[in-house]
């Protein structure tokens, strides 16, 4: 008895999906791991980091990860600490379910992990004197001022016609960053942005003192301020803040990127 062509073929390509195992219509696929269930350090620095840090950690408005400076100075506990509590009334929130975030312990610890591994440099720092990440010591606001003016000014002019890195000492920065966030910018620097570190923003590299005082005066401006507008940070005023905060940053960088075309012309 001969057989159609046509339906021989049908048979054929019928056993051929089953022995491949294909997926009938309307069969439901391989479940979707559940939020909590993401281990991928990729998947979870892209969903929770990413926006603040920048796709490859750096050129984002937050400290730059991928600054093995940054992470040499500040230590996996640290950035696993500030992963999960966040900055208090500032714009880093707490990560970890303990603090009112989306992320479990273990999801932290592998961002922790991964940041380390992915952008660290094991003992870059090593054998040379560096001030220590967290502050140890009373800052001196005045001492700072006088650091500051001397030091940092000439990029970052308080005139916004004339800056070439942002005037850091704009208001809706200050309500934005805590005096640690401050702390670690000036250590750890922006390399990314032509910012240097600790070592590079003066003739010979700052020292705890230093950093301390400059990071005193900087604060010192913030608390006049606060005091003028005492509310909550979930006020009008501070979200407009967050607002007027990014577009300085953009056109901080945007400003600063031109002025290093222009100086390689």
């Amino acid at each position: 008895m001969s057989r159609n062509p046509s339906t021989a073929r049908v048979l054929v390509g019928c056993i051929l999906l089953v022995l491949a195992g294909c997926q009938a219509p309307g069969k439901p696929g391989p479940a979707e791991p559940r939020p909590d269930q993401v281990m991928d350090f990729a998947k979870l620095y892209k969903q929770n980091c990413a926006a603040c840090h920048g796709e490859e950690g750096k050129r984002g408005l937050a400290v730059s990860l991928a600054n093995p400076v940054y992470i040499d100075l500040a230590g996996k506990d640290a950035i696993r600490n500030a992963t999960a509590k966040g900055g208090p009334g500032k714009l880093m929130p707490a990560f970890a379910n303990r603090y009112g975030g989306s992320l479990t312990d273990a999801q932290i610890e592998v961002l922790a992990d991964g940041i380390v591994r992915h952008w660290g440099h094991a003992q870059m720092l090593a054998g040379q004197s560096t001030p220590s990440y967290a502050a140890t010591l009373a800052g001196d606001a005045v001492a700072g001022k006088a650091d500051y003016t001397a030091y940092c000014s000439r990029c970052h002019a308080a005139d916004v016609k004339t800056h070439i890195a942002g005037p850091i000492t704009d208001a809706n920065y200050l309500a934005l960053i805590s005096d640690q966030g401050l702390r670690t910018a000036i250590l750890s620097g922006r390399p990314e942005e032509g910012m240097p570190d600790w070592r590079g923003i003066a003739p010979k590299p700052l020292t705890d003192p230093e950093v301390t005082d400059i990071v005193a005066w900087l604060a010192s401006l913030r608390q006049v301020t606060t005091t003028k507008n005492p509310a909550n940070s979930l006020t009008r005023d501070h979200r407009e803040a967050v607002a007027n905060s990014r577009i300085l940053f953009t056109n901080s960088r945007a400003s600063h990127l031109v002025h290093k075309e222009k100086s390689h012309e």
